[in-house]
């Protein structure tokens, strides 16, 4: 595979994260707004608002992650933003200037080809020149039954994040000093 092109989504690359996830099996159904929105608003919202939600924090400036390119095309997705940005994730609430990796889209023809890690260090990076002190994750184990685009614990493990604490049944808080 010829090694991926990271960019961040804003206005300029915002038709890009609309193919992506208006591709095949793409999460579009969320848009990605699933930990930026309370469960009520969840609920009384259909895809077609969330992704308007989405596409307001775009063109209003608002960090939302990063687009993986393959010969020009978007083929991976991360959410990474300041974590005031999202819900409450369960992180250390000690911690300032934190943002938060709370999803992964890869495109099934791409997977098992080191993207979500390519993804993770390219995380570290964007939010290291935005003034991120920490990089939070909310990752599960391989054989959790949910949250798996939030990713595993093991891809976290080799980018050199420390578990926290426990965040629910599932998830799992882990950071990074940045």
């Amino acid at each position: 595979m010829i090694r991926p092109k990271v960019k961040p989504v804003d206005k300029n690359t915002w038709a890009d994260f609309e193919a992506l996830f208006q591709s095949r099996v793409a999460p579009s159904y969320c848009w990605c707004m699933a930990w930026r929105m309370s469960s009520t608003e969840l609920r009384n919202n259909n895809s077609a608002s969330r992704k308007k939600f989405i596409r307001k924090r775009v063109n209003d400036g608002v960090p939302i992650g990063l687009l993986a390119y393959v010969n020009d095309k978007p083929v991976g997705w991360c959410s990474v933003a300041p974590r005031e940005t999202f819900r409450k994730l369960g992180g250390d609430e000690a911690l300032e200037h934190v943002w938060s990796v709370t999803c992964f889209f890869v495109k099934r023809e791409f997977r098992d080809q080191g993207l979500v890690s390519l993804l993770i260090d390219e995380a570290k990076k964007y939010a290291r020149r935005n003034g991120a002190k920490y990089l939070e994750a909310y990752p599960v184990e391989p054989d959790s039954p949910s949250y798996r685009y939030m990713g595993f614990m093991h891809s976290f493990e080799k980018a050199n994040f420390s578990f926290v604490k426990k965040a629910g049944t599932r998830r799992n808080v882990m950071v990074c000093k940045l």
